[in-house]
């Protein structure tokens, strides 16, 4: 009898933790870089092992898993429905391979799906009006890397937060859009007017110039930061802090500070 009922409460446990372990939600981290529109090979980042790393590491500390694929079959419907979130994690140019993978992305979106993407995620799909509506843009150039005053526009949102300051000293890529929407919740922003080689190429931008924001968009939830050049950045606390807070509200887990 006592074997039978340490028996019973052993296989209870068992399955208590079996079902703690498939709650947990995933985040889909993608960092496809595929051909240019002329079918050349395309600038890859290499800060992408540390990225994924930085979010392996506060999906631990936050409570979701991160699954990691640079491979288009991913994108199907029935495997994407396991994801509480895809981010484009410096992707660039070429993300998808047919047009059954796109579609199953959009599905996906108008399902409720969560977006984020990181930096050059805005070079990808360069040719589809729906992808940068999505992500708040397309990739138009960038001041070369330099330090600059990120201005903090709102202190609400988790992805900014954190921030007692409305100012933040940086030093990155300076990312100017375009095709960008004009109704995204800009969180972050810029001047890029003042800096190092940009010269007349910013005389049209407004002073200015969006770095980061979120966007409520056809059922889904889209983050984007234009920030996350180097390596090091992916080890910052407080860029990893702005990451993490976009994830979790891509995720709708944006109840609590990231951790």
């Amino acid at each position: 009898m006592k074997k039978n009922l340490i028996s019973l409460f052993l296989l209870t446990l068992l399955g208590s933790f079996c079902a703690a372990a498939a709650e947990i939600p995933e985040v889909l981290v993608y960092t496809h870089n595929g051909p240019t529109l002329d079918g050349k090979a395309g600038y890859v980042h290499d800060n992408i092992a540390e990225c994924v790393k930085a979010i392996e590491k506060t999906g631990a500390q936050n409570g979701f898993h991160v699954v990691h694929s640079d491979d288009p079959c991913v994108f199907t419907n029935s495997a994407l429905k396991h994801y509480r979130a895809i981010v484009f994690a410096n992707s660039n140019n070429k993300a998808f391979d047919n047009e059954q993978e796109r579609k199953a992305f959009q599905d996906y979106i108008h399902a409720g799906g969560g977006f984020v993407g990181i930096h050059s995620a805005t070079g990808s799909e360069r040719d589809w009006p729906w992808f940068w509506k999505l992500i708040g843009g397309s990739f138009a150039w960038h001041a070369p890397l330099q330090k600059f005053t990120v201005q903090i526009k709102d202190h609400q949102p988790p992805a900014t937060s954190f921030f007692k300051q409305d100012k933040w000293d940086w030093e990155d890529e300076f990312y100017v859009m375009k095709e960008r929407p004009s109704d995204l919740h800009v969180l972050l922003a810029g001047n890029i007017k003042t800096l190092r080689g940009v010269e007349k190429k910013a005389d049209t931008l407004p002073d200015t110039v969006p770095l980061a924001w979120y966007n409520e968009f056809e059922g889904g939830r889209s983050f984007y930061t234009a920030l996350g050049h180097k390596k090091e950045h992916y080890s910052d606390p407080d860029f990893v802090k702005h990451l993490t807070g976009g994830i979790l509200w891509a995720m709708r887990m944006d109840m609590r500070p990231p951790q």
